[in-house]
């Protein structure tokens, strides 16, 4: 004798395969810290100079690349892919990246954790400043 679905089954199997992919992961086995953003290459223009504030910074959604100034001549760059779930960054202001899906924070020097709930810091992108262009290394 052979069963057949449910509409009950059927519904609970989609659902639960719509919330499994909705979340992503806990960011484990994200980006690594020794990789280009994945929408970014090596020597691509990222930015300005005068492009990011001092004590600031400016997230570059499409190349998945947050690069900030944390003093006068000083620029870092981070991957913008928060470690927590994988969202991208939403904005840096008050010496923080900032994710809004669920709230964490990273610092601009650095990029480790100011605020969770992520518990890994941004990893790092290599870049290089000539002249006023900032550009992946």
């Amino acid at each position: 004798m052979t069963q057949s679905a449910t509409r009950r089954t059927v519904l609970l199997a989609s659902g639960a395969a719509v919330l499994a992919a909705g979340c992503g992961g806990d960011g484990e086995g994200g980006p690594s810290s020794d990789s280009a953003a994945p929408d970014a290459t090596a020597g691509q223009e990222l930015a300005s100079t005068a492009d990011i504030p001092v004590g600031g910074g400016t997230v570059l959604k499409d190349e998945k690349v947050v690069v900030t100034q944390p003093e006068e001549g000083d620029f870092k760059a981070f991957s913008a892919v928060c470690t927590h779930q994988n969202c991208v960054v939403a904005d840096v202001a008050d010496g923080t990246i900032n994710c809004t899906c669920h709230g964490s924070r990273f610092r601009i020097a650095d990029g480790s954790v100011d605020r969770g709930p992520a518990t890994r810091p941004l990893p790092k992108e290599r870049i290089t400043v000539e002249g006023n262009s900032i550009r992946l290394a």
